[in-house]
């Protein structure tokens, strides 16, 4: 009998150890979305600014190391000019699923971060008004994902965090050759939002 309440103690008191020792987080971020304008094989591509929203999850490794999967989403509208086609409007679906590992600092309540992984973004036309081309089809385009950023610590449990994404991937053509500009596009994704760590 006492051999069982000392396991039990000594398990109670392993798990209240753990339990301080908060190893994950999840976040939620407001997003902004700003590409260039992309020029290329006969086609120039430009779209317009916009916001979104970022979800993530992080498992710490160590103290200063994590892993991170992240997935965004936003909306806005991609503008194609060609040599045979004056203007064609995709009105474009954004998503993003990435993963990636991230380096931490700990100087008291500030946080500073830098990450770098590999992911997709997800290009889809949405089939309404805005788009002036219903041949579009999805593109899936898997690229690199860096970027750096802050977090303040508000408690044990919440923090602010804000942040530069970057995205490298190829510029979509939605299915159409003549929409094809075989060029690469950085992606930047500023963020800020609040994560909860358990």
């Amino acid at each position: 009998m006492k051999k069982t309440m000392l396991l039990g103690a000594l398990m109670l008191l392993a798990s209240a150890g753990f339990a301080q020792e908060s190893r994950q987080d999840a976040s939620v971020s407001v997003i902004g979305v700003f590409t260039p304008q992309v020029n290329g094989n006969a086609v120039k591509l430009s779209t317009t600014s916009t916001i979104g929203f970022l979800g993530s999850y992080r498992y710490m490794l160590t103290p200063r190391s994590a892993l991170e999967m992240n997935y965004s989403f936003a909306q806005y509208d991609s503008r194609y000019t060609t040599s045979n086609l004056p203007f064609v409007r995709v009105h474009t679906r954004q998503q993003e699923i990435s993963g990636a590992y991230v380096y931490n600092l700990n100087y008291r309540r500030f946080n500073p971060f830098l990450e770098a992984g590999v992911g997709g973004l997800i290009f889809t036309p949405i089939h309404d008004f805005g788009t002036t081309n219903l041949d579009t089809k999805s593109n899936t385009s898997i690229g690199a994902l860096f970027g750096g950023g802050l977090a303040y610590e508000l408690n044990p449990s919440w923090d602010i965090r804000v942040e530069y994404r970057g995205f490298l991937v190829k510029a979509p053509d939605f299915g159409i050759p003549n929409f094809k500009t075989n060029r690469w596009e950085l992606v930047s994704i500023p963020a800020i939002g609040v994560a909860y760590h358990f």
